[in-house]
């Protein structure tokens, strides 16, 4: 039986991929540094080669037809496997490893601990991004990630890094003038947070909802919050692993000991089949060790 992709050139593909993800001629060539011209043209004689359309032309952008889907799948997952197979064949890229993950786990616990790393992988420099946007690994030029989440991504392969508990926390200073003894004392504190995430807390502490005052203060970033809770603004929910130096220090009080999770932990995260790249490989190792050895997570993970 003959080859079906004997006659067709791998360029047109990659061509009728970037039109068929970006839904525009335009847009594929100037991704791929071609005119639209000549995007078009490939096009025309990929569907030729095949004896039928690929695409619907429409006033301001092209939709795949029935078959242009199914090949568009089929082309994607192709691609990308190439991508990551050249990748790790010429380790161009080794010197360097992407991560991304969140601005408080990066500022809080990552970012301290990454000397040591660097020290024992001298020639691997590390840049590190905390955009909050979560990034596709396959397409973006990142290695791994850290996520918040239940550990089910598409694309991707994960490992528990350390589990999501939130509790209260606050300035020596609040602790004493608010006298918090029990739980209930917060029902009436200046909070800082959302007020689902501090009703999740209140319930899992064993009181109703009922009627409380609104929270001071949110911020897109826990560490915000828990900076407006050193300033003795209020009493803030924080991850007791993330703040553990502060706790320890004295610089936060934690007056209680319940904690409550909004996810399943925190991952880390990368491509499905770059398990075996040396640079991933090396960090994985190094970073779930690092876990391994953190007494707060170690806490946490027993419940405590």
């Amino acid at each position: 039986m003959a080859d079906p992709l004997s006659g067709i050139p791998l360029a047109s593909i990659r061509v009728f991929e970037a039109a068929a993800r970006l839904k525009s001629f335009t847009r594929a060539a100037e991704e791929l540094g071609m005119t639209q011209a000549a995007v078009s043209w490939q096009i025309k004689a990929l569907e030729g080669r095949l004896g039928q359309s690929l695409f619907r032309r429409l006033p301001r952008e092209v939709q795949p037809t029935e078959a242009g889907e199914r090949l568009s799948r089929a082309a994607t997952e192709a691609i990308t496997l190439l991508r990551r197979a050249i990748d790790d064949l010429t380790e161009a890229d080794e010197h360097i490893l992407s991560i991304t993950t969140l601005a408080t786990l990066a500022t809080q616990w990552l970012a301290p601990r990454l000397g040591a790393f660097q020290l024992l992988n001298p020639g691997l420099a590390v840049r590190l991004d905390t955009s909050p946007a979560v990034l596709d690994l396959s397409r973006e030029a990142f290695d791994v990630g850290i996520r918040s989440g239940s550990g089910e991504w598409a694309g991707l392969e994960s490992q528990l890094l350390m589990p999501s508990v939130f509790t209260p926390v606050c300035s020596p200073a609040m602790a004493e003038r608010l006298k918090l003894g029990e739980p209930c004392d917060l029902l009436d504190a200046p909070r800082i947070g959302m007020e689902k995430e501090w009703a999740a807390w209140f319930a899992a502490a064993g009181l109703s909802d009922g009627e409380r005052p609104a929270t001071r203060l949110t911020a897109d970033y826990q560490v915000l919050e828990v900076a407006a809770a050193l300033g003795d603004q209020g009493v803030a929910l924080a991850s007791p692993i993330l703040f553990a130096r502060e706790i320890k220090a004295g610089l936060l009080i934690r007056p209680f000991r319940q904690t409550v999770s909004f996810h399943a932990g925190y991952y880390l995260v990368w491509p499905e089949g770059r398990r075996r790249s040396p640079k991933i490989r090396r960090f994985r190792d190094w970073l779930l060790a690092q876990a391994d050895a953190d007494p707060a997570i170690v806490e946490a993970r027993a419940g405590v």
